[in-house]
């Protein structure tokens, strides 16, 4: 696989504007918390039945939008805050380009999963497949383009959240297994599709790389100095040129 490289130089410019990056991706990812706050706050004010996902029936599929910003109980907003606080903070600071792209994919093949795996008379509703998403986006992107920015993210996404590997599969009653599945599916979908929408970060050697390189053309600047120059090489002082054709030159006829 060839990835475009992005080759930006260390200097304190570059050092600011990867900081902004970071408070960017923070602040996205904090604003969608306080809508789920904020909406989870309204809930008692109207009914929410109708926009949580009915699974197999045509109704249901106004879920697939509206689910993700409900939840039930203090316990699951704020378990989901949580995680999409820092996933959305690691997600958009590795992949800036990536992660607002599969955002769409991700909220709607939660849906879709628990849509189409649910059992019917059910209601699914909650942000953990949008959760499930992020990680897997994230922890495939790594495997993916095997920089050392995605790779270091991957690993802290799985340090954090490694438990959402196993959540995809039925654990605990009462627990939305089909939106976690739908959600990692998508993630995953999303991290192929997407891999190289962010360019690779300038590739860095080791000390030993450098020393290497250094010692590698000490040699061949030594093997140049005293090697004979190839014979192409060698100045020309003369040349032959085309060969004179003959000529014929008249005899005068012999006196007798």
């Amino acid at each position: 696989m060839h990835l475009p490289h992005h080759d930006l130089p260390d200097t304190p410019q570059q050092r600011r504007s990867d900081a902004a990056r970071v408070w960017r991706a923070f602040n996205a990812s904090l604003a969608f918390v306080l809508l789920l706050l904020v909406v989870f706050a309204l809930q008692h004010v109207f009914d929410w039945r109708p926009f949580a996902v009915a699974p197999w029936t045509a109704s249901g599929l106004l879920g697939l939008l509206g689910a993700p910003l409900l939840h039930g109980s203090p316990e699951h907003v704020g378990a989901n805050a949580l995680s999409l606080l820092l996933l959305g903070t690691l997600a958009g600071t590795a992949f800036p380009r990536a992660t607002p792209r599969s955002l769409p994919l991700l909220w709607l093949g939660s849906g879709l999963g628990a849509w189409l795996l649910g059992d019917a008379g059910s209601l699914h509703l909650g942000a953990s497949g949008l959760g499930h998403g992020l990680l897997f986006l994230v922890f495939t992107l790594g495997l993916l383009r095997r920089d050392r920015a995605a790779v270091a993210t991957a690993m802290l996404a799985f340090m954090f959240y490694g438990g959402m590997l196993m959540t995809v599969l039925p654990r605990e009653p009462g627990v939305s297994w089909q939106a976690h599945l739908g959600g990692a599916v998508a993630g995953v979908l999303a991290a192929w599709w997407l891999r190289r929408a962010d360019p690779l970060p300038p590739p860095r050697k080791y000390s030993w790389e450098l020393e290497a390189e250094r010692e590698a053309a000490a040699a061949e600047a030594e093997r140049a100095q005293f090697e004979p120059p190839a014979p192409r090489e060698v100045p020309v002082l003369w040349q032959r040129g085309e060969p004179e054709r003959g000529t014929v030159l008249p005899f005068r006829p012999r006196e007798r």
